[in-house]
């Protein structure tokens, strides 16, 4: 699971075995919703035990406030530092 934020302070969250390949995707704009709203920086990923858990916190965390998330991002769990 990773969170990305684009230069306009944009925060997308996802889902990918192989975040950093995800990442040049995105900014590569081979997908729709981010073609436009690059660059991208990887601001969070966190490895999970299985695509089911990751989805399932994937939905909490976006109930979320912006400001939880941002606290999130300076976690122990962050796998970017």
């Amino acid at each position: 699971m990773y969170y990305l934020l684009s230069f306009t302070r944009c925060l997308l969250q996802g889902y990918s075995t192989d975040y950093i390949l995800r990442l040049e995707q995105h900014n590569k704009g081979k997908t729709t919703y981010t073609k436009n709203k690059g660059p991208w920086k990887l601001v969070y990923a966190e490895e999970l035990d299985s695509k089911k858990e990751a989805l399932i916190k994937e939905k909490m965390l976006k109930r979320q406030h912006r400001q939880y998330l941002l606290w999130l991002f300076n976690q122990k769990t962050n796998l970017i530092k």
